[in-house]
Order: C-alpha cells, then sequence, then structure tokens
C-alpha cells in the first residue's frame, strides 16, 4: 500500500497552519476582540466574589463549631452546615443543658421566684426618729393608712407617735376594721366606700373558701379584724371646733379652758402677722392627709407668740385632746386661729387682743416632743393652710 508523503509530513495533532490562519481571519471580522475581553474581567469578578463567599462560609461553621459546647458525639461539619442551611428544621438540641443551637447558657444551681404581695398584717416597732410619714413610706404606704390601721395607739393624731409602740402595718392601702356583733358587710362597706365583693375577695380577710361565691362568705366573728382595700374613713378630730362668740361653751369637750360668756369685742382685718419670731418648721407641716391641718412652728421655750390679727379670746386653757396649752382668738369676721403647747397663757377669756399682742409662750405641753407652736387658722368653719395667708 502506498502512503502519500505529504500526508505523511504532516503533524498528527492539531489543526493545519491554513485552518488557523482563517479562523483568526473570521473572529477579526466578527470584530470580537472588546467583547471578549470584558466578559473575561466579567468572569473573573464572579469568581473572586464566589470564592470570598466560600471562604466567608467556611470561618462561620469554623466559629459555630468553637462557640458550641462538646456532646458525647461532636457534629461533623457537614452536618453542622447541614443544619444551618435548612430554616425549616428545628435546631439540635445538645445533652447539655442550656445549651441549643450553639447559644450557651450557665446553669444555675437555684431558680429565683418572683416575690409575692403581702397579703397578710405585720407589725412594727417604732423607733427613735420615726415619724408617720417615714413609716409610711418604708412599707410602701399612704401615711394616712398607717394613721386608720392604728387609731387605738394614736387616736389619729400623729403627734401620739412614741419609740416602742408597736403599730399594724396593713399590706396595702385601705383601712382596718373590727368585727363587732351586728355588723353587715353592706354596711361596712359603704362606710368606708368600697364594694363588699372587695372585702369578701382579698386573700388576706379568709373570708372565703377557694372557688366560693360572695354570697357564700362564711359566719365572721365579733372581734374579727377586716382589711378594707382602698377604704377611708373621716378622722376623729383632735383639734378645736369652731367657736363663737356667742356660744363659746361648744369647746367644754376639749378641756378646762373653755369660756362662758364672751363680751363683744375687736374685730380682726383679714391681714395678718406672723405669730412668732422664727418662719421655718419644728414638725409637721400642713397635712389635712393625716388629720395635721396645721404648722409647727419653731422656737425656743419661753418665746413670745403674738396674736396675728385682732380678736376675742374664746379658749384659754388646757386642751385634753393633746394640744396641751392653747389659745383660741375669734376674730370676729369668719376668722379663728388656735395657739397650742404653749409653755404660758398671758390673756385670759374674754379678753379682747390687738394685732401683735402678746398672748403666749412657745412650749412643749401637751404630745409635742420639743418646744413648738402648734398654729391653726380657720375661716368659716373651714381649717385652711396658713402659709396661704401669712405674710
Amino acid at each position: 500500500m502506498s502512503i502519500n508523503k505529504d500526508s505523511a509530513d504532516r503533524p498528527t495533532q492539531g489543526p493545519p497552519q491554513q485552518e488557523i490562519d482563517a479562523f483568526q481571519v473570521f473572529l477579526a471580522r466578527l470584530n470580537l476582540g472588546p467583547r471578549v475581553s470584558l466578559f473575561g474581567r466579567h468572569l473573573l469578578v464572579l469568581v473572586a466574589v464566589l470564592l470570598l463567599a466560600w471562604g466567608w462560609r467556611q470561618i462561620y461553621d469554623l466559629a459555630y463549631l468553637l462557640q458550641t459546647p462538646l456532646a458525647q458525639e461532636t457534629p461533623t461539619p457537614q452536618a453542622t452546615r447541614a443544619t444551618l442551611a435548612s430554616p425549616l428544621k428545628a435546631p439540635p438540641i445538645h445533652q447539655e443543658a442550656g445549651a441549643i443551637a450553639g447559644v450557651y447558657r450557665k446553669a444555675r444551681l437555684h431558680t429565683d421566684l418572683p416575690s409575692q404581695p403581702r397579703q397578710e398584717v405585720i407589725t412594727y416597732t417604732v423607733k427613735a426618729g420615726d415619724t408617720i410619714f417615714s413609716i409610711a413610706e418604708k412599707f410602701g404606704l399612704e401615711a394616712q393608712t398607717v394613721l386608720w390601721a392604728n387609731q387605738s395607739v394614736l387616736g389619729d393624731d400623729p403627734h401620739n407617735l412614741r419609740p416602742d409602740q408597736v403599730l399594724y402595718i396593713l399590706p396595702v392601702d385601705g383601712t382596718y376594721h373590727r368585727w363587732s356583733a351586728g355588723d353587715e358587710l353592706e354596711g361596712v362597706a359603704e362606710f368606708y366606700g368600697v364594694s363588699v365583693d372587695t372585702i369578701l375577695s382579698f386573700p388576706g380577710n379568709h373570708l372565703l373558701e377557694p372557688g366560693a361565691s360572695g354570697s357564700a362568705s362564711q359566719h365572721i366573728e365579733p372581734g374579727t379584724w377586716l382589711i378594707i382595700p382602698g377604704g377611708q374613713r373621716q378622722f376623729v378630730s383632735w383639734s378645736a371646733p369652731y367657736i363663737p362668740r356667742d356660744n363659746p361653751s361648744v369647746a367644754n369637750i376639749l378641756g378646762s379652758g373653755a369660756c362662758k360668756e364672751i363680751p363683744d369685742g375687736l374685730v380682726g382685718s383679714g391681714v395678718f402677722i406672723w405669730p412668732t419670731a422664727h418662719r421655718f418648721l419644728a414638725g409637721f407641716d400642713y397635712r389635712p392627709e393625716v388629720n395635721h391641718a396645721a404648722i409647727d412652728l419653731d422656737g425656743e421655750e419661753g418665746d413670745a407668740v403674738y396674736a396675728v390679727d385682732s380678736g376675742v379670746v374664746v379658749y384659754a386653757g388646757w386642751n385634753n385632746w393633746g394640744l396641751g396649752l392653747m389659745v383660741v382668738i375669734n376674730h370676729g369676721n369668719g376668722w379663728q386661729t388656735l395657739y397650742a403647747h404653749l409653755s404660758a397663757i398671758l390673756v385670759q377669756c374674754g379678753q379682747t387682743v390687738p394685732q401683735g399682742e402678746l398672748i403666749g409662750a412657745i412650749g412643749a405641753s401637751g404630745n409635742a416632743l420639743h418646744p413648738q407652736l402648734h398654729f391653726e387658722m380657720m375661716f368659716e368653719g373651714a381649717r385652711v393652710n396658713p402659709w396661704l395667708y401669712l405674710p
């Protein structure tokens, strides 16, 4: 068989040179050079982005493995990636408590239970320096709640607070009622301004069995103390009422200082001066919510006390309700002023006194713990805040 010499001399691989030249001419005619170059650059950018994403994924997997506590069988990276890539599957729960889906929580040896509101009445022993307000603040209560719960000890008078007294402290703001024979829930609730259900349903009263209705409340024994949440009542007044000039004997219940017959006298101007040389407090401020509709002014034992306006003395003597030596002046124009805890009284019943007249001396008689002047102002039978009328 004959062999063509030209064929034997050709290379066995690759296209003939003529074909390569023809292909280059074809590409040149298509003018694809710039397009191919741009495509190449885009392809390189795409490859770089994919490589960067793959690298971050490897770093994330490594971080996941480092922060996950080791269980008896450590999951493989492939299983970890499969779990992370499937949002519809629940995260694996490891055997160690507190490690769920890679979030590690330190185990606690005990459980903190939220504190429960107090429901029972407790007692508190008064300490030196305590006041009605500081005790109330200590237990998160209103000051009047402390007074209402301890009427038998304090007599609705904040001045009666003394060290070593044992007070009842309610769990909530309200009043404390001692059940008496003949009491009815409807009447008690109405007196304190609450509903019957408010009294029955309060757990500290222990009036309802679990699941029982209000109408099925058990019998309440006389002497039982009931907490009245949100209840209010009128204070028992220990101060002087309005004492008219034509009938001063209405003050007989206050003590021996009540007057009998009073002649007519000076009428005040309605413009007042200060009753003492000092103009700052030595005790309670004007706080009617705790039955103190007066101001306690500072002073030394024996300091002068002056009439704040002209008028007639309608009470001069001892007050049995804790105010000690007391003077009351009726000013004849609807105004009345009261001066208490005096160490001396320098006027007498029925005496006419001009504004600025010396009527007594500061002291600590009655329930006062230190020298002070308990000063009240009343207009047409209603006590008012002295700070609004003194200059």
